[in-house]
């Protein structure tokens, strides 16, 4: 397990740069990005819905909830990124699929 500093960085890191394409992709999609006391929102109007990705600290996991199911993503070294186990899915590829199911087009972050 990597220690908490290195959590810290990682995940503030990780999910600073997935605000930054959310922010971007919300331009041309209908949908609001808001990173606020390390907590990463996404809310959409239709259909109503809102993601939420936040950091576990103790358990050193990204939380992912979106579409009534919660992810948990843990710090891969090797991809060097939050990677959902089992599933082998990066917190950027969970996120950008989980946004094109919810608006049933495809979106590119």
């Amino acid at each position: 397990m990597i220690d908490e500093q290195d959590f810290r960085r990682y995940a503030d890191e990780a999910m600073s740069a997935l605000h930054r394409r959310l922010t971007a992709a919300s331009d041309k999609h209908d949908f609001e990005a808001d990173f606020n006391a390390g907590t990463l929102a996404i809310e959409f109007e239709e259909p109503p819905a809102k993601f939420v990705i936040s950091p576990n600290t103790p358990v050193r996991q990204l939380w992912v909830s979106a579409q009534s199911k919660s992810f948990k993503l843990d710090w891969i070294e090797s991809r060097q990124a939050f990677v959902l186990p089992g599933k082998d899915k990066t917190l950027d590829e969970l996120i950008r699929e989980a946004i094109s199911d919810q608006l049933g087009e495809e979106v590119t972050l």
